[in-house]
């Protein structure tokens, strides 16, 4: 029987290729996005999948959308708690509540609903895997990026957390740590970045290889097979790990 899978922020960008590795496996795979254009491209391209525009923030639409994937499915193998966003970028005092509230909310709330549907049906079966997606942001400090780095430090602390309350069930939790990710997402983050550092894209750009010991960025599809490992017959024994993809980062202050 194919592993039945489940990404948040899956019809685009890093959520996209984790999604299509599990495919490729022939997993049973269920995306939801906020983005209407990137899940009607993902159902297109992905036809016996499940995809659903979704905003992770929404108690209500995040219920809609998990209770018709138990509903199909009738349990989850693997749950990707991928959603996320960069947050403003800048000194904390310039910083606005309400985009502080809404980076918070896309990164750590939209884990906990996930999270809280996924604990409650993989006891059922007494079996399953969640990874969250944390970042590099979330095991070291990152200047300018106060709220980011708060928030991803949050996802180590849950899923540490969530790795002893449902262990005892058969459920193993994971977190992963990308460095700098190739792709649309990073460039607008870097704009963001440059603008509050006064510096040039390019010289921002540079800064984040500077800082990484082995002087490389991370594709989306390097983040994809770590996933795909934890959720393998190797991994099996693998949980209340943080696992960083990222060269090794010395330093995330340009």
């Amino acid at each position: 029987m194919s592993r039945r899978v489940l990404v948040t922020a899956g019809a685009a960008g890093i959520g996209r290729v984790i999604a299509e590795q599990f495919i490729q496996d022939g997993s049973r795979v269920a995306v939801c996005d906020a983005d209407p254009a990137a899940v009607q491209s993902f159902a297109e391209a992905h036809p016996g999948s499940i995809a659903v525009v979704a905003d992770v923030t929404s108690e209500s639409a995040m219920d809609a959308f998990l209770s018709s994937v138990e509903a199909e499915w009738g349990g989850i193998d693997v749950v990707c708690a991928n959603a996320g966003t960069g947050g403003p970028a800048g000194p904390i005092e310039d910083l606005a509540y309400d985009a502080w509230q809404q980076c918070l909310a896309t990164n750590v709330h939209g884990a906990y609903l996930t999270c809280r549907w996924a604990a409650r049906v993989m006891k059922a079966q007494e079996s399953g895997l969640i990874v969250m997606t944390s970042s590099t942001a979330g095991i070291m400090g990152y200047p300018m990026r106060s709220p980011y780095a708060a928030a991803k430090w949050a996802l180590i602390g849950l899923t540490k957390t969530l790795a002893m309350e449902l262990g005892p069930f058969g459920i193993r939790v994971n977190a992963i740590c990308p460095g700098a990710v190739e792709g649309d997402r990073m460039e607008r983050v870097l704009a963001n970045e440059a603008a509050a550092h006064g510096q040039s894209i390019e010289t921002m750009r540079a800064a984040y290889v500077t800082g990484v010991s082995m002087k490389t960025w991370v594709t989306a599809q390097d983040v994809a097979n770590s996933i795909h490992f934890l959720a393998s017959e190797a991994g099996t024994k693998i949980s209340g790990q943080v696992l960083s993809i990222d060269g090794h980062t010395e330093t995330l202050a340009p």
